[in-house]
C-alpha cells in the first residue's frame, strides 16, 4: 500500500504545475505592486476596529506539515470561527466594515504571498486548511495534502465557499490528480475573472 502511494506521489510530482520559480516571481511582483494597497489596508484596519493588523493562524501544508498563514484580519478581535468549517456569511457579525471590502475583493490574502516566498504556499494548489478538518479527513480526502497548498486552486474557481465542505475537497482531489502547468494557467485566468466579480466568496 505505501509503495502504490510513493507511486502516485511521484507520479504527481512529475507532472507539476507552475514552477517553484514562477511562484517566487509572482509572488514577488504581488507584493511590490500590493505594497500601497496594503499600506492603505493597514491603516483602514487599525482606523476601523480594534486588534492587530495581520492575523496568522495554523494552517496544515504539504505532508501534513504545519505553518502560520498570514492574512489581513477581517473579524474582530476574538471572533476567530469556532469548530470545523465554519462558513462566514455575507451579514456574518463578526466581519468587520473593512473587512467584508477586503473579502470582497479578496485583499486579505495578499500576505499569503509572503508564505510563498517561505516555501509554504504555492500559487496554486488547494487551500491550507485547519489541523481540526484534517484530523476528520478519509484516506482519500489526505490525497489533497500530497502537493503544497496554493494561494487560490481548483475548488476556489469551481464555487468556494459556495460549496459543500466535502465537494471542495473532492475538487482538490481532483486537481491533485490531474495537476499539469496547462491546469494551474488556466485557474489563474479563473481566479482572475472571480477577482472582478467577488462571486462565491460568501456560502
Amino acid at each position: 500500500m505505501s509503495s502504490m502511494s510513493d507511486k502516485r506521489r511521484g507520479a504527481t510530482a512529475a507532472r507539476g504545475g507552475l514552477p517553484g520559480a514562477v511562484d517566487v516571481a509572482l509572488a514577488s511582483a504581488g507584493l511590490v505592486a500590493g505594497s500601497p494597497l496594503l499600506l492603505v489596508a493597514a491603516i483602514a484596519i487599525k482606523l476601523d476596529s480594534r486588534g492587530p493588523v495581520i492575523y496568522r493562524q495554523r494552517r496544515v501544508g504539504k505532508d501534513g506539515g504545519q505553518f502560520e498563514l498570514y492574512k489581513l484580519r477581517t473579524m474582530r478581535l476574538g471572533a476567530d470561527p469556532v469548530g470545523v468549517g465554519t462558513p462566514v456569511l455575507e451579514d456574518d457579525p463578526r466581519v468587520t466594515r473593512v473587512g467584508r471590502l477586503l473579502r470582497r475583493l479578496s485583499l486579505d490574502e495578499i500576505p499569503n504571498l509572503v508564505n510563498v516566498l517561505r516555501g509554504e504556499l504555492a500559487i496554486v494548489g488547494p487551500r491550507p486548511t485547519l489541523a481540526a478538518q484534517v484530523e476528520l479527513y478519509t484516506e482519500r480526502q489526505r490525497r489533497r495534502l500530497e502537493v503544497k497548498p496554493g494561494i487560490t486552486g481548483w475548488a476556489q474557481v469551481n464555487g468556494r465557499a459556495g460549496i459543500p465542505w466535502e465537494e471542495r475537497i473532492e475538487l482538490d482531489v481532483w486537481y491533485v490528480d490531474h495537476r499539469s502547468l496547462a491546469l494551474d494557467l488556466r485557474i489563474l485566468v479563473r481566479t482572475a475573472r472571480l477577482l472582478l466579480t467577488g462571486h462565491g466568496l460568501y456560502g
